[in-house]
């Protein structure tokens, strides 16, 4: 294989040397980043070594990244290197970080201005100052812009304040940053770090097409904190699905996942999000932050499970570890990764695609992979996947419907939401389905599911709760409703049939709040996944807040994030009746269950082989298939 641009290629392949070169552990590398605040209080070189002493007894660090910028501070050369040298001289690999952050209001967070010739030279400054003392520098998220300064104002004129803001940091990113510092170290590595808040980004600036192109590598904020008591409510599958997400927008050259110890109720969470990182196949992790690792910590409330051998068992965590920080909780949560993460494959999903810079159902993948749809998104259409799972946010492709009329007529699957259906309206979705989105809602309370004409049969679980859904129509005997909710009497699509050409289109009806995916029986996800899911080597079905990450090469986690135990049934393809639990050893017998109930109509039901686990309370498995397994339609 010839590569063109052989200077692209060298770059990536030097970028993961470099996060890859450890050796503490055996399948990743594991960094610090120490914020400016705490290199300057280094100044007490007593604390340095207390610190490190501190850490370096309870968590294996290979890298440090030492902040050299924040919120218009910068080191002194001295300081630099002085702790630069520490860390060299005790084996520890070193970069620089910088955080284009200028303080806040109150908490909420203030950017440097772009358009300001002093902040555009305070910035260069920087990067120049990063370069000039470090091989690899790591521009943390606060690379996002949030003034509206009456320069600002001035220079946007009629662009919309998304187009403004990405062009803004695309050249800052370019003549500020990458440019200057490589004037001064052409050898330097420069690294940009994405956060959370991906389907945002736009908005402040972030530009997920451009950007990467730019930097020789990115990073991914895999911090999902509590989906709760946090004001951007990440569900918990998002410290997974945002690694693969990225490493679609630029594969090979994702370096790995960051994740801090801030806002969450109990400790079980922050391991989970180093776990989900690493089943990600994140190449590095990172903790933020340095002081933060050295402070003692608080159970929280886990007081439902704390008594049972969960996946994080707090009296194996401090063992033999007297006075635990929470440097002790990343470790231990990063010694069981890293006896799992070398058996793993590659992973796999059911093929979604998010165009660049596009919103629309914010966050709706994550809440999808809470009831155990596993998600591959990508930034262009999937043209090779049988089955393409389209949300509103394909909306901003103005060829969507021309893509989806193609995929059809190729004989393969296309799902879109409810709220993709409303966006293209208009817009030429009438001429696959005459399928409308109304303005009308309706609460349900039961559900049923069926094929063809005829009666359906119940698919009601134990609790059901009232769940608001907006009304579908749809025209009897060109669309099929599979499975419909029920109010007083009357039913509701929530999964149409529609046949286009030689492929099938389906309208997924989504709940106004997306959290009331939980609130579905699990028949009612079950018989949904029957179609969603159709072809997929490895299926989960049970109750929600239970992920499914699946690999190519027959192994797959299943993971309880719910404060209860789940008993759930994994179905796979092929002929293999074993399934093997790589931690304990022990082998599952699996049956090949028999059609029954409404779905004796479907012709082309899948027989699957199944199995039964039983997960405690925010706990996770690993399995290997034995035997002949199909591999995923991508």
């Amino acid at each position: 294989m010839k590569f063109k641009n052989t200077g692209l290629l060298a770059a990536a392949l030097l970028f993961v040397s470099l996060i890859c070169d450890a050796g503490n552990y055996t399948n990743f590398s594991v960094a610090v980043y120490i914020p400016i605040n705490v290199v300057q209080s280094f100044d007490n070189p007593q604390k340095l070594q207390t610190d490190w002493n501190c850490i370096h007894r309870q968590l294996k660090v290979d890298k440090v990244y030492i902040e050299v910028q924040r919120d218009r501070r910068l080191l002194a050369d001295e300081q630099a290197e002085r702790v630069k040298k520490f860390f060299l001289d005790h084996g520890v690999q070193v970069a620089g970080g910088m955080a284009l952050s200028a303080g806040s209001i109150g908490g909420q967070f203030q950017s440097f201005c772009y358009t300001d010739p002093q902040d555009r030279a305070f910035i260069k400054s920087a990067a120049e100052f990063a370069a000039k003392h470090f091989d690899e520098v790591i521009q943390d998220d606060f690379f996002f812009i949030t003034t509206k300064t009456d320069s600002d104002i001035a220079a946007k004129g009629d662009k919309s304040w998304s187009q403004f803001r990405m062009e803004l940091t695309t050249d800052a990113a370019e003549n500020l940053i990458v440019k200057p510092a490589k004037a001064v170290n052409p050898k330097v590595k420069m690294v940009v770090k994405y956060p959370n808040w991906y389907e945002h980004f736009q908005g402040a600036g972030f530009d997920l097409e451009h950007g990467p192109k730019i930097f020789d590598g990115i990073y991914t904020g895999t911090e999902t904190r509590d989906p709760v008591m946090t004001d951007q409510h990440l569900q918990q599958y998002e410290s997974f699905q945002i690694i693969r997400y990225f490493e679609n927008i630029a594969p090979g050259r994702n370096g790995g996942g960051w994740v801090d110890t801030y806002s969450i109720r109990y400790l079980d969470r922050y391991a989970e999000q180093i776990w989900d990182t690493l089943f990600a196949k994140a190449r590095e992790f990172t903790c933020f932050e340095w002081s933060g690792l050295t402070r003692t910590f608080e159970t929280g409330d886990r007081a439902a499970w704390e008594k049972l051998p969960t996946s994080f068992n707090f009296s194996e965590m401090t063992n033999g570890i007297s006075a635990p920080t929470w440097a002790r909780v990343a470790g231990y949560a990063l010694e069981r990764a890293d006896k799992i993460v070398g058996q793993l494959g590659q992973p796999v999903g059911v093929a979604s695609y998010k165009p660049f810079h596009s919103s629309g159902e914010d966050f709706l993948h994550n809440y999808l992979g809470m009831i155990g749809i596993p998600i591959d998104l990508r930034p262009e259409f999937p043209t090779n996947a049988n089955l393409v799972l389209l949300t509103e946010c394909a909306k901003t492709d103005p060829e969507i419907v021309a893509k989806i009329k193609s995929h059809l007529r190729a004989g393969k699957s296309v799902v879109i939401t409810s709220g993709l259906l409303r966006a293209l309206q208009g817009k030429g979705i009438e001429d696959i389905a005459e399928v409308r989105w109304t303005d009308r809602k309706f609460l349900a309370h039961q559900y049923a599911g069926g094929f063809g004409a005829g009666n359906f049969s119940a698919l009601d679980g134990e609790t059901n709760a009232d769940v608001l859904f907006p009304e579908i129509d749809f025209l009897t005997n060109d669309s099929w409703s599979l499975v419909r909710a029920e109010a007083n009497g009357n039913g509701f699509p929530l999964l149409l049939l529609n046949r286009y050409s030689k492929g099938i289109l389906y309208v997924w009806t989504m709940p106004d709040n997306f959290t009331d995916l939980y609130a579905l029986p699990a028949e009612v996800t079950t018989a949904i996944k029957n179609f969603v899911m159709r072809g997929f080597p490895v299926r989960l079905d049970g109750p929600a807040q239970v992920a499914l990450f699946d690999y190519d090469n027959g192994t797959f986690i299943v993971e309880n994030f719910s404060a209860t135990a789940a008993d759930v049934k994994i179905s796979t393809l092929g002929n293999s009746t074993k399934l093997k639990n790589l931690a304990t050893g022990e082998l599952l017998e699996g049956k090949l269950p028999q059609p029954h109930g409404w779905n004796w109509r479907n012709e082309n039901i899948e027989q699957r082989v199944s199995f039964s686990a039983h997960l405690l309370p925010h706990s996770y498995a690993v399995f290997s298939l034995e035997g002949d397994r199909k591999t995923a339609s991508r």
